[in-house]
């Protein structure tokens, strides 16, 4: 039995999403929904902050995309469960969930009964996945050939946290120069890094990193 109510957080960049989960959720009278969060970089920040029992997080969001969020936040070692709501269903987005420790996957298209199943079960630890996450997909990332990105399966090289940061802001249309501002580093550092990132993709391009960070949802088509 919880000492006071459960906490929740949200986090999307869709006010109109944010404001029917606070009203699902409330409805409930068990729980409380402690903020709302409208990109990456504020949830991270609130997390930090309020350390809610659960954070129901979107995949594409600006600033930071959902899975460098998930990441980060397993970092503080806080015992924040991770809901990840969002409309995308690809074996690969579910596979960057899990490599995050992320324990609960709900689609946008699903119930609102789903989402307070899904709740529920996060706040005793105990994973969730809706029926839209199929066996196959779970089974395909504990087989042993499994990988973070399908990208660089073959190769065997995952992009860092920083480096897909990196790639996210290089989709967005941020020069060097305003990348090496926003994370305090020299232009130098961001060319090192985005010359490491190229070379582990495959990439030889701008264009295939925007193609990249579109299929990996760290933005929005």
């Amino acid at each position: 039995m919880f000492a006071s109510a459960p906490t929740i957080l949200l986090a999307d960049d869709h006010s109109i999403v944010r404001t029917g989960l606070r009203k699902a959720l409330e409805a409930s009278g068990a729980w409380k929904v402690c903020g709302e969060a409208c990109n990456g970089r504020e949830a991270l920040s609130m997390t930090r902050e309020l350390a809610p029992d659960v954070l129901v997080l979107d995949i594409s969001m600006p600033d930071l995309s959902g899975v460098i969020v998930a990441r980060d936040i397993r970092k503080l070692r806080l015992k924040t469960e991770i809901l990840v709501f969002t409309m995308h269903d690809s074996e690969q987005l579910v596979r960057e969930a899990l490599s995050a420790s992320v324990r609960g996957f709900v689609l946008k298209s699903a119930p609102t009964e789903t989402v307070l199943q899904a709740v529920a079960s996060l706040l005793t630890h105990k994973p969730f996945f809706c029926p839209g996450v199929t066996d196959a997909v779970l089974r395909g990332y504990l087989a042993p050939s499994g990988g973070l990105l399908g990208e660089y399966l073959e190769s065997g090289e995952n992009l860092t946290t920083r480096e897909l940061l990196i790639v996210q802001l290089l989709a967005e249309s941020k020069s060097n120069k305003v990348i090496a501002a926003m994370l305090n580093i020299s232009v130098k550092t961001v060319e090192s890094h985005r010359g490491n990132i190229m070379r582990k993709l495959g990439a030889h391009s701008l264009a295939d990193l925007v193609r990249y960070a579109v299929r990996n949802k760290l933005i929005e088509p």
